[in-house]
């Protein structure tokens, strides 16, 4: 073999010399003795005969296996520490309502004593708001208990003399029968109520938790980021900085958007309540602010709790115009409100926002469908700015990503399209 070897160097040498001289080269002759290298071949295994696409489907599997697997260890955690985990959004979506507020202060004022300023004022808002509600609610009781009780013998009275012809006999043994049930279940009722007051202990212990946490995210946000970043890789330190700083300003921007819009529903709604004068038109305005803190369907649903009422204590003509009050503004919100402010803080597809609720009511009850869009808004922006950017560069505007608009047509067509090839 070593021969062998020696010979062939030899020839190559030679034929490398002709070739510099510009004489013919001559063929390269590997000799008689080729024939002893022996050729190894490796041993044939099972992968052998699986189709290229089943090794692919194959090795996509068992990632996206542990990736579900991952997630679904994630939300027992979550479920778990729910009582530490809900409170810390809650605060961090507060936050971010007040954090404009805050930094305005800590510009004359020491970083505590903003904080503490902002954080007292949200909670003399607050309370003084709950305040009116409840006394509104104690001045109207005698009155609306009057005009529920009138509402309820009309209905039955419809119910006799209408379309239905349900007799006095048939609604009283319904009635009958309701007592019944409520007497034969008094001890699951009574194990909801102490459910309910376990309950009770959990939303306290979460109240203190979310002011704790809200004082120091007030304070120090900025630090306490840059404290969880450095725990991170070198590489991936600057990157996830600059993502979380977009993804806040996504926050804050979906946060004024979600008030701004919630208390044009409220005042809106509110006005007609007022003018049909139905009962109780601040609490149910209220509820409707509240309520609009859950996209697409939570100022429907409390705009049907004002439908309910105006049916019980006017009557069903005050009920069609209260219905057609809702209409209206939920119109109003969907057609320009949303488009023109929701849209210039993020954009989200709507299949996207509904999935997103539904999960979060799943998962967490109604705080899971409160915090499951801005949820979705983060880690879309995050995404986006870490697919785009993963060298951690700031954006060409200075923007947050992930406020192009969900559809094509809303955003000029190719416009948006050739905008987004243009970006690095």
């Amino acid at each position: 073999m070593a021969t062998w070897i020696t010979q062939v160097g030899e020839r190559a040498r030679a034929r490398l010399t002709t070739a510099r001289k510009g004489g013919p080269v001559p063929p390269f002759d590997t000799g008689p003795d080729e024939a002893d290298v022996l050729l190894v071949h490796p041993a044939s295994t099972v992968e052998d005969g699986i189709p290229r696409g089943i090794k692919v489907a194959g090795a996509w599997a068992w990632r996206v296996i542990l990736f579900v697997l991952a997630a679904y260890l994630l939300l027992k955690l979550i479920s778990t520490l729910r009582l530490v985990v809900i409170p810390v959004v809650v605060a961090l979506l507060l936050a971010a309502l007040l954090e404009p507020a805050a930094g305005r202060l800590r510009r004359h004022m020491k970083r505590s004593l903003a904080a503490a300023i902002v954080l007292v004022g949200g909670l003399i808002v607050v309370f003084g708001g709950l305040s009116v509600i409840v006394y509104t609610f104690i001045a109207q009781f005698d009155n609306l208990a009057e005009q529920v009780r009138g509402g309820l013998n009309e209905i039955r009275h419809w119910l006799s003399y209408g379309p239905l012809h349900i007799s006095e006999q048939q609604f009283n043994d319904t009635v009958d029968r309701l007592q019944q049930q409520v007497t034969a279940n008094r001890g699951a009722l009574t194990a909801g109520a102490l459910s309910t007051a376990t309950t009770l202990g959990e939303v306290l212990t979460g109240f203190f938790l979310v002011l704790f946490t809200l004082f120091f995210f007030l304070r120090d946000g900025t630090q306490i980021w840059h404290f969880l970043c450095r725990l991170l890789p070198g590489p991936a330190q600057l990157p996830v900085a600059r993502a979380g700083h977009y993804s806040w300003s996504t926050l804050v921007s979906y946060v004024r958007a979600t008030v701004l819009v919630a208390f044009v529903d409220a005042v809106g709604i509110g006005t007609g309540l007022v003018v049909l004068r139905i009962p109780l038109a601040l609490p149910l305005a209220a509820l409707v602010f509240l309520g609009a803190f859950i996209p697409v369907v939570g100022a429907t649903l409390s705009g049907t709790v004002a439908v309910l009422v105006a049916l019980v204590t006017n009557g069903p003509v005050s009920a069609l115009l209260v219905l057609a009050v809702v209409i209206a503004v939920q119109q109003l919100e969907g057609h320009v409100l949303q488009p023109l402010i929701m849209g210039r803080a993020v954009a989200l597809h709507p299949l996207s926002v509904i999935l997103a609720i539904t999960t979060g009511v799943v998962v967490a009850g109604i705080v899971g469908g409160l915090v499951s869009v801005p949820l979705l808004a983060v880690g879309n922006t995050a995404v986006r700015y870490l697919a785009r950017h993963p060298d951690g560069e700031p954006t060409p505007e200075g923007e947050p990503p992930g406020t192009e608009p969900a559809d094509e047509d809303e955003g000029g067509g190719n416009g948006t399209v050739e905008a987004e090839k243009e970006q690095p």
